[in-house]
């Protein structure tokens, strides 16, 4: 069986949770990282030597990274449906995916963390201030994305829409105000609403 290791409250945890879920892929997680420890100990560092969550074993096969992940699984189990077959298809998938990591989340993270994880007597408005003014043009991107195509790679659900759906999972629960975005809206709930994402997109932020 599948095994993931990692804490819930994470969001690349979260991100191979709902691509294990969708591809209906049988898992048990183990809590891992922070208060939780684990990922510091030599047996997890000889799996994982960046003591980082997540990390997966699949019959004997450990991989990190969340996005190279989801990749893998949806290249295991999907039988094309998640994991496009055609190359330009799969590559504009993987675009996608290579900026949510590299260009929305650090956009996002210092208000994430500002917001949720640090003591309220000790936040730092101006890096609220500065996530926010790097954010909100990066949504206004995938507005204006979704405006000619129903799901970030094209006219079905693909890989490439779980990490983004993760980050819009985690700016959507921030105290802040949000700006209105229907197409962004749209394509957000219909994820939601899936029954595989029980357990990660309706989860408070912590």
């Amino acid at each position: 069986m599948l095994r993931i290791w990692g804490r819930i409250s994470s969001i690349n945890v979260r991100k191979v949770v709902l691509a294990a879920q969708l591809l209906e892929a049988p898992f048990e997680r183990i809590d891992a990282g922070a208060a939780f420890g684990i990922v510091a100990t030599p047996d997890y560092r000889a799996l994982n030597p960046n003591s980082l969550v997540p990390l997966i074993e699949d019959d004997g096969f450990a991989l990190w990274e969340s996005n190279v992940i989801v990749r893998y699984l949806c290249a295991k189990h999907a039988g094309g449906a998640l994991y496009p077959p055609q190359l330009r298809e799969r590559f504009d998938a993987e675009r996608w995916m290579d900026w949510q990591q590299t260009t929305l989340n650090p956009a996002g993270r210092d208000a994430f963390v500002q917001l949720i994880r640090v003591p309220p007597d000790k936040r730092d408005p101006a890096l609220v201030a500065q996530s926010i003014s790097r954010t909100q043009p990066l949504l206004d991107l995938l507005e204006a994305h979704l405006a000619r195509r129903p799901f970030m790679a094209g006219d079905r659900l693909t890989m490439a829409d779980l990490p983004i759906a993760c980050e819009v999972h985690r700016w959507r629960g921030l105290p802040i105000e949000h700006r209105p975005s229907p197409r962004l809206d749209r394509w957000y709930e219909g994820l939601r609403r899936q029954p595989a994402a029980r357990g990660v997109l309706d989860l408070a932020l912590a």
